[in-house]
């Protein structure tokens, strides 16, 4: 399964985008670079995950970019 994460950021900056499980431990790291403002696209495959207990259910990612941070829900359904 893969799915696609987009955001915009109004300014330049570090800018990470981490996915957890529920229980918060680290599942994968999308980005973890400088970029420009700009919008952006990444797309989380599940198959190039490194963790092979990664199953189906609710999981977190986390857009860091400078002192900025959200998180939101998705949903992995295999």
């Amino acid at each position: 399964p893969t799915t696609v994460i987009s955001w915009q950021s109004p300014v330049g900056g570090h800018q990470t985008l981490k996915v957890y499980d529920v229980l918060g431990n680290e599942v994968a790291t999308l980005v973890d670079e400088y970029r420009e403002a700009g919008r952006y696209k990444v797309e989380f495959n599940v198959a190039q995950v490194t963790r092979p207990e990664i199953s189906s259910g609710l999981y977190l990612y986390k857009l860091t970019i400078g002192n900025f941070s959200a998180i939101r829900k998705m949903m992995l359904i295999k």
